[in-house]
C-alpha cells in the first residue's frame, strides 16, 4: 500500500521516549519545558505552551481572549471542523468567509467586506494544508479594526511569508503535532505567543486553572486538563531535530507531483509569492467533470493500493453548521467548487518517486486524462 501518510519515526525518537517512561516522571516536566522552548524559538515567538492537541490549543487561545456568548469569530469555511467547533465550544458564533480558490485559504477581499457588517471578536485565518494564508493583507484589515489574530496553524509549522514564519503573525499562533503532520507527538499541540500575559493565561485554562508561577497550589480560575505528557514532548523534541529534513523531502516529493501533473487536467496546489509551503498534504483539484466521481476514483485507487483521501471539510455544510447557520449550497461558490473537486495525493518523507509516478498514472488512468 502507497499510504497517504507514514510519521518518521527514527530510533532517536524511540529512545527519546523510552528514557523519560524509565524515569517515571511523565506528566508536565523539564521535557515539556525544554520542547515549549524550542518550538518558541524556532516560530520567532517569546512564549509556547504545550497542550494535549490543537484543538485544545485554538480553543485555549480563544478563551484566553475572552471569546464567549454573544461573540462572533470570522473563520474560513474550509478547514477541519476543529477551526469553527472551538468557537462554538466557548459559545461563540463562526462568521464563515469564504476560500481563495488558488491557496485554499482565507479569502482577504471578502474578510475586510464581512467586517464591515457585523462586530467580530477575532478573526482565525487557516494556512491550509501547510501554505500561508495571506497574512500581509489580513493582518492590516485586522489592525485597522483592532481585531486580534489566532492563526491556526495546525499543519504549518515551518511555512512562513516574506522571511515570517507562520504563528508569528497573530497575537497567538496554533499548532498540531498529530501524525499527519510533518512532525508528531501522537497527539498533541501548541500555543506560541509574545504577550507574557497571554501565555501565563494559557498555562493557567491548561491546568484546572493553576497559578503556574505560586510556589504553592493555587487556583485562580476554572481550568481544563489539557496537558501534554512528558514523553510526548521527548518525541516533539527529537522530531524537531529533523524537522527541516522532513519539510525539505516534503517539498521535493511536492516538487516531484508537480512535474508529473505538468499538462495534466489536475491542478497542483499553490502558493503565495514569497512563501514557503511546507505540504502537509498535496491536495490537488480534479477537472470538474470528474468531481463527481470522486468517491468512485477513491476507491478504486485504494483497489489499486494506493491511499488518497479528500482535501478537507466543507465546514458550513456539515449537519451542525449547516442547521445552525441555516447554510446551503451556493453560499461559498469558491468553497463547494474546491471542496467537490479537491484529492489529497499520498507524500510524506520516505515516499519513493517510483510510487509516485505510479500514483499519477493511474490517477489520470482513472479520470481519463
Amino acid at each position: 500500500m502507497i499510504r497517504l501518510t507514514v510519521p518518521s519515526i527514527d530510533e532517536d525518537d524511540l529512545r527519546a521516549v523510552r528514557e523519560v517512561l524509565q524515569t517515571g516522571f511523565l506528566i508536565q516536566g523539564k521535557q515539556v519545558a525544554q520542547f515549549e522552548e524550542t518550538v518558541a524559538r524556532y516560530a520567532g515567538t517569546k512564549h509556547a505552551v504545550a497542550v494535549a492537541n490543537c484543538t485544545a490549543a485554538l480553543h485555549l487561545s480563544l478563551l484566553a481572549l475572552d471569546i464567549g456568548p454573544g461573540d462572533c469569530v470570522a473563520v474560513p469555511t474550509y478547514s477541519w471542523p476543529a477551526t469553527a467547533n472551538a468557537v462554538a465550544l466557548c459559545g461563540a458564533t463562526p462568521l464563515f468567509i469564504d476560500i481563495d480558490p488558488a491557496t485554499f485559504n482565507l479569502d482577504p477581499a471578502r474578510l475586510e467586506a464581512a467586517l464591515g457588517k457585523r462586530p467580530v471578536k477575532a478573526i482565525l485565518p487557516v494556512h491550509a494544508f501547510g501554505g500561508m494564508a495571506d497574512m500581509e493583507r489580513i493582518g492590516p484589515i485586522a489592525a485597522r479594526q483592532g481585531i486580534p489574530i489566532v492563526e491556526d496553524a495546525a499543519c504549518a509549522l515551518g511555512s512562513s511569508l516574506a522571511g515570517r514564519r507562520a504563528g508569528s503573525w497573530g497575537v497567538m499562533g496554533c499548532f498540531s503535532f498529530h501524525p499527519r503532520k510533518a512532525i508528531t507527538t501522537g497527539e498533541g499541540g501548541i500555543i506560541v505567543t509574545d504577550d507574557p500575559a497571554l501565555a501565563r493565561r494559557l498555562r493557567m485554562l491548561r491546568n484546572h486553572g493553576q497559578d503556574p508561577d505560586a510556589p504553592s497550589s493555587d487556583f485562580l480560575v476554572p481550568g481544563y486538563n489539557l496537558r501534554m505528557t512528558e514523553f510526548q514532548a521527548a518525541l516533539g523534541s527529537s522530531q524537531m531535530v529533523k524537522l527541516e529534513r522532513i519539510i525539505e523531502a516534503r517539498r521535493m516529493g511536492a516538487n516531484t507531483y508537480d512535474r508529473l501533473l505538468q499538462g495534466s487536467s489536475v491542478k497542483s496546489p499553490v502558493g503565495l509569492p514569497n512563501s514557503h509551503h511546507v505540504y502537509q498534504s498535496y491536495v490537488t483539484l480534479l477537472p470538474a467533470s470528474a468531481a463527481p466521481r470522486r468517491r468512485e476514483i477513491i476507491a478504486a485507487l485504494r483497489q489499486r493500493e494506493i491511499e488518497c483521501s479528500i482535501g478537507t471539510i466543507h465546514i458550513p455544510l456539515t449537519t451542525y453548521f449547516k442547521t445552525a447557520g441555516s447554510y446551503r449550497t451556493g453560499d461559498f461558490p469558491n468553497t463547494d467548487d474546491v471542496a467537490a473537486r479537491a484529492l489529497t495525493l499520498p507524500l510524506y518523507e520516505g515516499i519513493a518517486g517510483a510510487d509516485q509516478e505510479r500514483v499519477v498514472e493511474l490517477l489520470l488512468k482513472e479520470i481519463g486524462s
